[in-house]
């Protein structure tokens, strides 16, 4: 209680000066505000001053524009509008550079930052010179000029086009049957994998395949359960998860939904139903990928195409991925471990799986080893469709087609060749 003879504390007008907690709090808020990516701003501005190099501005834009760091550049930037597009690419640079704290993990900035290295190399940029002049502010920004909208940033292949002036490189992995698991740099192995290893584990992507033991006691498993996170990505998609298991391959979503949610490029995330219970495929366009998941024989199958920019964005600490290094060494069915008998003749299972693998290679010894170890016939369709999957998916159809070596990794007939004639040709130095 105050003192009675004293008059009580006016209470603070409206509009006096914010106290302690207040300033503190808009602080907060402020600092929230400015930490968002500003990637797409950087883009808008550089489509935006690079219009008259596009045909969008006038003839006498076009020739300030020209050569200016080839005048006495010893003809760096050469090349009609090449000075204008070397200050754009600096100062495209450097709007990057103020943005690389509140980037981190956003798959358009480092696309970005990848492109302009590509782009200053190619038209022989200096690193150090004059840079464009701000565009004005405004509605043209964000439409990038009259018949030059800015790029989607939630369609990936579009973006990475634009940006590269090249399509993207992509990426295959799947994993099939007792599991066999094809990386993406073309590894093929059988693994024991018993409960939950990571295909995939990325900025962007995580993907988990749980195993069980085909039979008891044996060594070889079988995938039971698939769980795929598409990560949170700002504009694009609320983060999504898919998870499938025998029997119950869902057409949605955990949460009922059948895209990204409600953001801006929701529907660049999507699931179709070939064939319902059996064949679901995801589409994931704002990274540029694309996933099969199959039920066969009391088994599912899991097949991806993905841009190589998302399949390489992970940390040292997530080197952990069978899709990247293969089964771990310790994991691996040894030859001796595949060559046992099984449940059927190796004739009987030979001669199902020829039927519809007729080259004798990594999926055809796959499907025998795994109607071998089984005895269900079923198992020839499951190699069959990683197969066909690997035919769409591969960007180099000469790598379709592995085949065995004694060391247990599955390699092109190629790569087994080209040691053993280097081989040759040395012994043969040797005895001359």
């Amino acid at each position: 209680m105050g003192d009675p003879g004293q008059p009580s504390s006016p209470r603070p007008p409206f509009g006096s000066p914010p106290t302690l907690s207040t300033l503190i709090l808009l602080l907060l808020l402020c600092g929230h505000a400015h930490s968002q990516c500003k990637i797409l701003r950087c883009n808008a501005e550089y489509v935006s001053s690079t219009l008259s190099l596009r045909g969008g501005g006038s003839s006498g834009a076009l020739r300030e524009e020209e050569g200016e760091e080839g005048r006495g550049g010893g003809g760096r930037g050469g090349g009609v509008g090449s000075g204008g597009l070397c200050r754009a690419l600096r100062s495209y640079a450097l709007c990057t550079r103020r943005t690389a704290r509140t980037c981190r993990g956003d798959l358009a900035f480092h696309s970005a930052v990848h492109g302009i290295e590509d782009l200053m190399i190619q038209h022989n940029c200096s690193r150090q010179g004059p840079t464009a002049p701000p565009p004005p502010r405004g509605p043209a920004l964000s439409g990038a000029g009259p018949g030059l909208p800015a790029p989607d940033p939630c369609d990936y292949e579009s973006r990475f086009s634009r940006l590269h002036g090249r399509p993207s490189g992509f990426l295959h992995c799947a994993s099939f049957g007792d599991p066999h698991v094809r990386s993406f740099h073309h590894h093929f192995h059988t693994c024991r994998v018993q409960g939950a290893w990571p295909l995939l584990d990325n900025d962007f992507l995580f993907v988990q395949a749980t195993s069980s033991p085909v039979a008891s006691g044996a060594n070889a498993t079988t995938t039971r359960k698939l769980t795929i996170i598409f990560k949170n990505m700002q504009e694009c998609i609320d983060q999504k998860v898919y998870q499938a298991e025998v029997d119950n391959l869902p057409a949605a979503f955990e949460d009922g939904s059948i895209n990204g949610g409600d953001r801006p490029g929701g529907s660049s995330l999507s699931i179709q139903t070939a064939n319902p219970g059996s064949h679901v495929e995801i589409r994931a366009a704002y990274i540029g990928t694309t996933i099969i998941i199959r039920q066969a024989a009391g088994q599912l199958s899991f097949s991806i195409k993905v841009a190589e920019d998302v399949a390489r964005a992970f940390s040292a600490e997530q080197d952990l991925q069978l899709c990247v290094g293969g089964c771990p060494p310790s994991q691996q069915l040894s030859q001796s471990e595949r060559n046992r008998q099984g449940a059927v003749t190796i004739d009987t299972a030979r001669k199902l799986c020829k039927e519809g693998l007729p080259v004798e290679d990594a999926y055809f010894h796959s499907c025998v080893f795994d109607v071998l170890i089984s005895g269900d016939p079923n198992f020839t369709v499951a190699a069959q469709a990683a197969l066909e999957d690997a035919r769409a998916f591969l960007p180099d159809l000469e790598k379709l087609h592995l085949f065995p070596s004694d060391a247990g990794v599955l390699l092109s007939s190629a790569t087994v060749l080209a040691p053993l004639l280097s081989g040759l040709f040395v012994l043969w130095l040797c005895i001359q």
